[in-house]
């Protein structure tokens, strides 16, 4: 059972503790699945969100050095992730309070404006802006999907429908980043947005005529906006920070203090709203369990490291071995292949071991608690041998050693996912599935941002050591650094831009072997859920009079 007893009615089987009072969708317990083209839209949601930071990814060297300015691609991807950070929770209590279906809907449609926006951007300016406006959608892909799951299915069967989204999720990542080369490659870059919209439209059809989800009277609430506005000044003052802290600005500088002060101030008083108000983005009733709370810091220190590597690998295999956007694409597939794999494997040994009490893990192990322990563990592995990483590394090595780190960065990921849903109640489903994703997002924001810095600040030194501080500030202000002009570059300059960027990405390596330590720290703090109990059969017979009606 979860850390805190007094939490035991809630985080046993979550969909036991409902009554017809609570807010948001209730599952029916005559129906133990969804439709099969309910399950492929929610499916498809969890697709989207996943494909396109895979496709975009590997594209961003080709697509800053058209749009120009290289000293600004972190905030390619990190003006997505504040956005969708910014919004996860909100499309999460939007779901609780008026419905998860339409809430759904209504962030796919959002997601694929912003897809159009970006394809269409002119600048590196737009492009920022118009990523901006993806993300917002992109905050209720995850978070809809998942709370919808979260309600439906009881907890000892969540381990065996994490699986399912195996279904999609091998699609997305190993093909994601094949896709988003190839069409970098053969089309044009604009496209990796573009490509997006089918599947949208598709996510769209399949969830609204496949989807009727049961509900009891809403209760009254409304949205916690002025948390969410406090929440979204404190995210955006330490991104701000992070990215300019020791390069733009000195630490001690008044903007970087001032940038402090008020980050300081707006997470003061976003604690403090979010105890007084009715409905609260982020409850703080949730974090009484401490797994939970555990668990959203794992999830923090997770998506710090594995969005902040996912996008600078491609940088390191296009500039510095010469790989085009598609092998690139190709070279970081065993990453992503080993966190898929540990993703299934880890969902499938949770589940059994839910359904069978906490007895029922491997051996008779407690998989809540030794899952985080190993995945922490092979985190920090993968991150070492990364920093093995070289100007002449060849392609092969290079793409091997990714392996270890997605391993051990998909263990990290379900366990947090599925402790997170094991230990929330019914009528917080959403705001808790929304705080694990809020967390995963807003650590790979502040992750790019600090991790970025430094990446750019490594690599404009080394490059100042080697050519000087005026060809060093052109290279990196300006549209002129691709990898095509690097390629056709003299072998004295081509060989001083190879170094910057390995130095760049050894120190971004440095930065998420930290996180990982703090990350194995953490989880031997985990005391282990089990929390996933058989359901009681009396219970659900209680539950069948509980009223209902479609939606």
């Amino acid at each position: 059972m979860t850390g805190s007893t007094s939490d035991a009615s809630n985080t046993g089987n979550p969909v036991d503790t409902v009554d017809a009072g609570d807010a948001g969708d209730t599952p029916d317990p005559t129906r133990q699945n969804l439709p099969y083209l309910g399950i492929f839209g929610l499916m498809l949601g969890i697709f989207l969100a996943t494909l396109d930071g895979q496709i975009v990814g590997v594209a961003l060297p080709t697509i800053v050095g058209d749009l120009g300015g290289l000293d600004h691609f972190s905030w390619a991807v990190t003006s997505y992730l504040l956005t969708m950070a910014a919004a996860t929770p909100i499309w999460g209590k939007i779901g609780d309070l008026y419905g998860r279906k339409g809430a759904y809907l209504w962030s796919v449609a959002l997601f694929l404006a912003g897809t159009v926006l970006c394809g269409l951007a002119q600048t590196m300016g737009q492009l920022i802006a118009f990523r901006a406006a993806q993300g917002l959608g992109a905050g209720g892909l995850m978070v809809g999907a998942l709370s919808v799951i979260g309600v439906l299915v009881p907890a000892q069967d969540r381990g065996r429908v994490q699986s399912m989204i195996g279904v999609m999720l091998p699609v997305a990542f190993v093909g994601g980043p094949l896709l988003g080369g190839f069409i970098t490659d053969a089309l044009d870059w604009r496209w990796v947005f573009y490509v997006n919209v089918p599947f949208g439209a598709v996510a769209l059809l399949a969830v609204g005529k496949g989807v009727r989800l049961p509900r009891a009277p809403r209760a009254g609430g409304r949205i916690d906006y002025p948390g969410t506005a406090l929440l979204t000044i404190a995210i955006l003052s330490l991104t701000l920070l992070a990215s300019w802290g020791g390069t733009t600005y000195d630490w001690a500088s008044p903007q970087i203090l001032l940038l402090g002060l008020v980050a300081v101030v707006a997470l003061a008083a976003f604690v403090r709203v979010e105890r007084r108000v009715a409905e609260p983005v982020i409850p703080p009733r949730l974090f009484r369990s401490r797994d939970f709370t555990l668990a959203q810091i794992l999830s923090f220190l997770v998506g710090a490291a594995l969005i902040s590597v996912v996008n600078y690998l491609p940088q390191y295999m296009q500039f510095v071995q010469g790989s085009s956007s598609t092998v690139s694409g190709i070279r970081i597939l065993p990453l992503m292949l080993g966190m898929l794999a540990a993703q299934l494997i880890t969902g499938r040994l949770m589940g059994d071991q839910g359904s069978k009490g906490a007895q029922g893990g491997l051996g008779g192990l407690d998989l809540d608690r030794a899952v985080p322990i190993a995945g922490a563990a092979l985190t920090v592995t993968g991150a070492l041998l990364l920093l093995l990483l070289d100007t002449d590394t060849p392609g092969f090595a290079a793409s091997a050693l990714t392996l270890v780190f997605g391993v051990g960065v998909g263990m990290l990921m379900q366990s947090t996912l599925l402790t997170t849903m094991n230990t929330a109640p019914p009528r917080d489903m959403g705001a808790a599935t929304g705080t694990v994703t809020l967390l995963r997002t807003i650590g790979g924001s502040l992750g790019v941002a600090a991790l970025g810095a430094v990446h750019i600040g490594r690599m404009t030194a080394e490059l100042a050591d080697r050519l000087g501080h005026r060809t060093a500030e052109q290279l990196t202000s300006t549209g002129e650094l691709t990898p095509a002009a690097v390629a056709a570059m003299p072998a004295r300059t081509r060989h001083a831009v190879q170094e910057a960027f390995t130095s760049g990405l050894h120190g971004v390596l440095v930065g998420t072997g930290v996180l990982a330590v703090a990350a194995f720290a953490l989880a031997w703090c985990v005391r282990g859920n089990s929390a996933a109990e058989p359901s009681d059969p009396a219970k659900e017979t209680d539950r069948a009079q509980i009223p209902a009606t479609a939606d």
